[in-house]
Parts: structure tokens; sequence; C-alpha cells
């Protein structure tokens, strides 16, 4: 669907195909850019929470802590996975 609310023409599809066919190494640059922008922000707010945990007590923020870690567990495996990816 186009911004319009009408669908796209076929041209227009296919001028997206082919971006994409001739620019993976652009997306995958901008992918794993996005990746570790992610991580560094989930990292950020783990140690923000954890300190907070560990320096005044706080029960919410150790909860928070724990949420960031999975996240941050699942952010680091798709990391390896597109590095994996991008090292073939």
């Amino acid at each position: 669907m186009s911004l319009n609310g009408r669908k796209e023409t076929k041209n227009h599809e296919n001028k997206l195909v082919g971006l994409t066919i001739f620019a993976p190494e652009i997306i995958k640059k901008t992918n794993m850019k996005q990746l570790t922008d992610n991580l560094n922000q989930l990292f950020a707010d783990f140690a923000k929470d954890a300190a907070l945990q560990v320096e005044a007590g706080n029960k919410a923020a150790g909860t928070r802590a724990r949420k960031s870690s999975l996240a941050i567990e699942k952010a680091l495996k798709e990391f390896r996975k597109k590095s994996i990816e991008l090292s073939k």
C-alpha cells in the first residue's frame, strides 16, 4: 500500500525489489548498526537499574534489570546470527 491508501503499481514494486537485490551489503550493515545501537541502549538500561537495586535496594529496579537481561540475551543471539551471516 502506498501512503495515499492505493495499491502500489507493479513498476514501483519491481524498483523496490531491484534496490534490495543490488544493495544487500548496505542493508546488512544498517541492520548490524541498529543491533549494536540497541545492545548499547539495553546495556545502559540494565546498568542503571542494577545499580539502583544494589545501591538503593529498589526492588522494582531489580525486576527491570532482570527483564533487561533477557532482552540483552535475545539481542546478543540476533547479533551473533547476523555476524555469522555477514562473515560468509
